[in-house]
């Protein structure tokens, strides 16, 4: 599937070829990971007999299925497999029923995984978990391979005047970017919103604004369902009149709000890597995140941002810091940017990956 609607815009400008798109999602809004694993073994063998396309290697990511139908080709190519997370960590397993069905394929994840001649993941965290998760591939030691920033995209777009989402005179403007998933723990960012409330004196605290920016699609109803429960917990909270909530803003809405935001909150724990404080770091806009996970390796405390335990006080303090001393915004967004272009820049990733591909077609 591929919607050049809904499509990152790096990717616009490509040669994307479509098939398979009739292959179903899922079978009566289940069975998900079945069909994703069947949809990309036909993508495997539309390659191998049907796109006419001759290849050096082959790359694939997040679903291994497609590896041993690759191998079949009649002139072997190698294949790089980039793992970001294991999938069978991301599903739940309420009933005896959906532990059954797991069964299978969580076998022939880590069997197919196995299968690639080169593995990489995204952060050492995911290099670690890795490997507590494939038992049978202890042997291997997978490279890691940090996600890049399109640097290029944020130099390119035309910021767009955001008066109008936020309201006027608001000095101190922390935003909040992710999906409206509930495992993005979005309600520390507002619970901690409410804690600096009791920190700072009315003056200061008229001037504090949070946007909370969330890509958001009305027919997941998770979206729908987490967006509501966050609006009513700022009700709660009594915050209200310090939030805006933004649903599936645009690339321009979000370079302004980096460029008029005093600092980031990013609430996930255990996030695998997360491209948003890298994002943030290249605006010149510190990052306070949950000390676990991909932010471990992303962001330097005390130098590029704030590393926390996901507790609403520790956020508060953090953000207080950043109210209280107007040069942490400048000395931590000039060391967020150069950390940004020192090790995940687009160049710093596709020499990396260049290196791989040398390697397989040796």
């Amino acid at each position: 599937h591929y919607d050049p609607a809904r499509c990152f815009a790096e990717t616009r400008g490509l040669a994307v070829q479509r098939c398979g798109g009739w292959l179903p999602r899922s079978l009566w809004g289940r069975g998900h990971a079945l069909c994703a694993a069947l949809r990309m073994a036909f993508v495997a063998l539309y390659i191998l007999l049907l796109s006419g396309e001759s290849v050096d290697a082959f790359i694939c990511d997040q679903v291994s299925a497609c590896i041993p139908v690759l191998r079949l080709a009649r002139t072997r190519k190698k294949v790089l497999f980039y793992c970001h997370f294991p999938d069978q960590l991301l599903t739940k397993r309420e009933s005896l029923l959906k532990r059954i069905y797991r069964l299978p394929l969580d076998w022939l994840e880590e069997y197919t995984t196995g299968m690639a001649d080169c593995l990489v993941v995204n952060s050492r965290f995911t290099a670690g978990v890795f490997k507590d998760t494939f038992k049978s591939l202890s042997h291997i030691n997978p490279d890691v391979l940090y996600p890049s920033l399109n640097i290029s995209s944020f130099e390119t777009v035309v910021p767009t005047d955001i008066d109008d989402l936020i309201p006027k005179k608001k000095k101190f403007l922390f935003l909040s970017i992710n999906r409206y998933e509930r495992k993005k723990n979005l309600a520390l960012a507002l619970e901690a919103l409410h804690e600096l409330q009791g920190r700072l004196g009315s003056h200061e605290w008229s001037e504090v604004h949070l946007v909370m920016a969330g890509g958001y699609d009305e027919r997941v109803v998770e979206n729908v369902e987490h967006y509501e429960e966050l609006r009513r917990l700022a009700a709660k909270l009594d915050v209200n009149d310090h939030v805006t909530f933004l649903r599936s803003f645009s690339d321009e809405d979000k370079i302004s709000l980096y460029s008029n935001s005093v600092c980031v909150l990013y609430t996930p724990s255990n996030e695998h890597f997360g491209i948003v404080p890298l994002e943030a770091m290249y605006m010149r806009c510190p990052v306070i995140a949950v000390n676990s996970g991909g932010p471990l390796e992303s962001i330097l405390h005390n130098v590029t941002g704030f590393l926390c335990d996901p507790l609403p006080m520790q956020f508060s303090e953090a953000m207080e810091k950043v109210v209280r001393d107007p040069l942490l915004k400048d000395t931590m967004g000039t060391a967020g940017r150069a950390r940004v272009m020192e090790k995940f820049s687009s160049e710093a990733f596709t020499e990396q990956l260049y290196q791989y591909i040398c390697r397989l077609t040796q």
